[in-house]
């Protein structure tokens, strides 16, 4: 298991590749849909958001104040990524993402933006959103709420050893390419 720690350096991320399991510790801000295209339509981060050297998380927490109204998740689970693939190539590049998190993978356009711009794709499992959730320590901020609501909502979230596997690398590798190339294989084989 590699430990990382966040903001990070492209040399860093550089030196993943595909099939490593990391743990990451640090600050992630979540994004999905509306978050995408608002940004690749040219809308500005709210002041106090950096992504810079940092980790956007495709999820939508579940979130509630506690007794002393304080915010609390109490999930995290990712949200299927694939979502995001007419943006996310331009918001790696535009905001100097070095990683991301969500489910399922992504496509040629997020792959090529990883290689380019020194970017990591990590795949985070589906289903155990209570469990990711424990890995969240506080919420930090939360930013265009009132624009989107909270699902959609940019939450800036400290976690602690928050696991994940690379399965798109800055080196131009998939491991979601790689699977659908063996299965067709066997697939073929078997016809």
């Amino acid at each position: 298991m590699i430990q990382l720690t966040t903001p990070f350096t492209e040399e860093k991320i550089r030196a993943l590749k595909v099939g490593d399991a990391v743990e990451i510790t640090g600050i992630f801000f979540t994004g999905r849909d509306a978050v995408h295209k608002y940004l690749h339509e040219g809308g500005a981060l709210p002041p106090g958001v950096n992504l810079r050297d940092g980790i956007l998380y495709h999820c939508g927490p579940v979130v509630v104040k506690d007794g002393a109204g304080e915010w609390k998740v109490t999930a995290a689970g990712p949200t299927t990524s694939i979502r995001e693939e007419p943006y996310q190539w331009q918001i790696i590049r535009d905001f100097g993402i070095r990683g991301v998190v969500g489910k399922g993978g992504m496509e040629s356009r997020t792959l090529e933006a990883c290689r380019e711009h020194g970017c990591v794709y990590l795949h985070a499992v589906g289903g155990a959103a209570q469990v990711l959730a424990e890995c969240i320590k506080r919420v930090r901020n939360v930013y265009l709420m009132e624009k989107f609501g909270a699902p959609e909502a940019i939450w800036e979230l400290e976690v602690e050893r928050f696991p994940a596997v690379v399965t798109m690398d800055s080196h131009g590798n998939s491991l979601h390419e790689q699977v659908l190339a063996d299965s067709r294989r066997a697939l073929a084989s078997r016809l």
